[in-house]
Parts: structure tokens; sequence; C-alpha cells
């Protein structure tokens, strides 16, 4: 693995072509349109290009896209540093979204229920028998194997996968207790090279305890796993196959799957991670071990290919991906292509936890059925929209949708770790301050 600093000094004149970010070449996207069309000010959203250039100069994120669609149009796109070494961010630069795929799923999940296939109070063990009378665990003391069980008093339903109160977590939160029973029994969270199939990973999800009573905790884990195997098992078909049929092609996402074509791999962006110089260096193809992360910059193209994780397991592009958020905003529908119905999206993105907190976002956001939702901006203090939906990705991938302001933001980085960044934050106040009607 080389270690680069970034600015590089040997690169100066890419750097300088590259500070003037890269439009979007709008193709299977949205339509463009003038930022003033859709009521944002083109000279304040020229902040954003000074944001994210900063970054890159700084070696803080190698390269990033962000981009920013309001009323149904693209009105700022741009691409910034580069896509991995010596390689400008593209435009179609393919990213792994990893928990961006739990969207994608849970609307899979919702077609096969205005299907009327299944009902979302429905009991897990109904399609998938192996989580019957499930165990959940006590903490007897802070040492391995110091618990108890006891049996949960209610089963996991459907719902409850949806809105992480299953009580399933994942095992790269270190639990003190589940993290050596989840890595004993090989549980993979979705983010490297996996053997067998997620039917097989399912059913060892399904022998172990739960963290939480169901329905009283929210506890972030592999339910969406679980749901993408109950779409394979309900619907009949591999997860992949449902998708690319009933979203991808209907919408119109070329550039999104669980395992590159060959023929696209060049446009895959690399994995950067902080170097000890204060920079980045690319993370080569191996199997990476950080703390108790597992995970690997290669499994989409180099493995089994069988493992379809249903919470983490899809690459795709801003395009792609836009097409597929503005299908929610709209209501369920796009291009004249209906996947939902609007009531349908509106029961997703609603708080479908009701006092419970999320751990994972600040106070005043709940969470819905795929995604965090912002039910209380005066408790929260933010400049987002009463009813803005959101979720991100293990590579600080991040999406915010806010249907009173018919907006939607982008941010497609490739960067592990990243919790020490705040450039998804300054991007959504940089986009709001720019909002003129």
């Amino acid at each position: 693995m080389k270690s680069v600093r970034f600015p590089w000094s040997w690169m100066l004149p890419l750097c300088l072509i590259l500070s003037i970010a890269v439009p979007y070449a709008h193709g299977q996207g949205l339509p463009a349109a003038h930022p003033e069309e859709v009521g944002l000010s083109s000279q304040r959203l020229e902040r954003i290009d000074k944001l994210m250039q900063d970054y890159v100069d700084r070696g803080q994120v190698a390269g990033v896209i962000a981009l920013i669609a309001r009323q149904g149009k693209v009105a700022y796109c741009k691409s910034f540093g580069v896509m991995d070494e010596g390689k400008p961010m593209r435009a179609d630069t393919i990213f792994r979204i990893a928990s961006m795929t739990k969207p994608i799923t849970s609307v899979a999940v919702m077609i096969l229920l205005e299907e009327g296939r299944i009902l979302l109070n429905d009991p897990l063990s109904k399609y998938l028998p192996e989580f019957k009378n499930p165990q959940v665990l006590v903490s007897d003391g802070p040492g391995e194997g110091q618990f108890h069980l006891v049996p949960a008093k209610r089963e996991i339903t459907i719902r409850h996968l949806l809105n992480h109160t299953s009580g399933i977590t994942y095992g790269f939160w270190g639990r003190p207790h589940l993290y050596p029973l989840y890595t004993k029994a090989g549980i993979s969270d979705g983010l490297v090279q996996t053997e067998g199939t997620i039917a097989e990973g399912v059913a060892k999800i399904a022998r172990m305890p739960l963290m939480n009573q169901p329905g009283e905790a929210w506890e972030y884990g592999l339910n969406t796993d679980v749901l993408g195997h109950l779409v394979e098992v309900v619907s009949g078909m591999p997860l992949d196959q449902f998708f690319a049929e009933r979203i991808f092609k209907p919408l119109g996402m070329v550039d999104t799957y669980f395992f590159l074509p060959e023929s696209k791999l060049p446009r895959l962006a690399a994995v950067y991670t902080p170097n000890e110089q204060g920079g980045l260096r690319r993370l080569s193809d191996g199997s990476v071990k950080m703390g108790y992360e597992l995970f690997s910059a290669s499994w989409h193209y180099k493995g089994p290919r069988t493992y379809f994780s249903g919470g983490a397991g899809l690459v795709s592009t801003a395009a792609d991906y836009l097409r597929f958020l503005q299908m929610l905003l709209n209501g369920g529908e796009l291009d004249g292509v209906r996947l939902l119905g609007p009531r349908t999206v509106e029961l997703m993105t609603r708080n479908q936890i009701g006092d419970l907190d999320v751990f994972l976002r600040s106070p005043g956001y709940k969470f819905g059925l795929g995604f965090a939702v912002l039910a209380d901006p005066e408790k929260s203090g933010r400049i987002e929209s009463r009813g803005e939906y959101n979720w991100g990705g293990f590579f600080y991938t991040r999406f915010w949708v806010d249907p009173r302001e018919g907006l939607i933001g982008i941010m497609l980085p490739q960067i592990r770790p990243n919790r020490h960044l705040d450039l998804d934050e300054k991007f959504r106040i940089l986009t709001y301050q720019a909002i003129m009607k």
C-alpha cells in the first residue's frame, strides 16, 4: 500500500485542474437546471466548491462527488480530487455505498407489502422458521461469558427489522458478550468477502441471542440482511435478481450491483485511510482489521460473488442513487414508473419507533422503515425541515431528502475510518444557506 499525503507537489498541475470541479454529465440521472431556476443561489453554492476542495487539499478525503437536486432537477453536481491514484474523480465513478443499500432493501420489502404477500406485524418466523422463540441476552458482568439468556417477550416482526428494534446487532460494535459469539459463529457484517449465501448467513444470525427485547430499544444491526433473505423467500427470487428486475431496471439504475462486471471495474473508486503523516494512503485489496471492524476494498470484484448483503452489499453512482431517491421524493414514482404508492412512502418516512432514541443521530431524530427521520428539528437544533430523512454508508457516503424543500443531497467519498470528519455536516449547511425561495 502506498502512503500518500495530499496535496501532492508532484501532481500540482492536476490539482490545479481539479480545483475547477468537473460538472456532472447528467446522462441517465435527472435533468439539469440553473440553480436560480429551482430557488438556489449560484453564488452561494460556490462555497461548496471551496469546502470540498479544501478537504481534498488537506488530505481529509482523496476525492468526493457532491450533488444537490431540487424540484426534480440537478442544480449542483461536481467532482473533486481523485477516484484512485493518478485518476481524477469522474462523474460516473462507482462507489461502495454499504449501508445506503438498506433503503433499497426496505423498498423491496414494501413492494411485497403492497402486493399483499406480507404484513408488517407478521412474525418473522412465519417466513423464516429459524427465528421462532428467540432469546435475549442479559448481562451479569463485563467479562466474556458473564451473561444469561431469557425468552423474548414477543416474536420479532418484519416491522422490528425495518425500524431496527428487533434486538439484532452488528458484530463490529464490539459488544462485550455478543462480539465473541458473532465471531465464533462466522457471522459476516457484509463488508468483506463471504463464502456461501445470505440464507446461510441469516441462519447463523438466528442462532444468536438478541441485544434487547424486540420492540423495546433501537439497535442498529444486521436487520436488513435478514430482510434481504426474507425478500428472497417471499418472492422466490435471489435478491440480486429481485433488485435488478423490480427496482434497478424500472428506475434506469444502470450502474448499481452487488458485484461489479469486469468492464466497469476501472470506474470503482479506491478506499483510502488516514496515514501517520496526516495524509492518506490507499488500501490494498486484502481484508483490513480496524478494531472490531473487518472489511475489504475488493469484495465487490474478488471473491465468491454469492453473498447478497441486503444491509451493506451494493455499489452505485451518484446518478443512479439520485434516481432512487427522487422516486421516493415523488411518492414512489419516477418517469412514469411507479414502484410504491404515496401512502407507503409516507409510512416509511415517518417516526416508527415512538419515544425510543436513535443513538447514531442527534436528538430530534427518530427512525422510519429504512431511514433516520427528523421528527423534532427544534430539539435537534438542525437546519433541515421536519420530515427530512437520511442515511449513510460505512465508507462515508451520505444522502438526505427534504420533502418540504423538494431537496436531495448526496455526498460520495471512500474513506475509513471517518468519524473524525465533519464534511457531510458542512455540506448540508452550505446547501441550505443557498436556498433563496
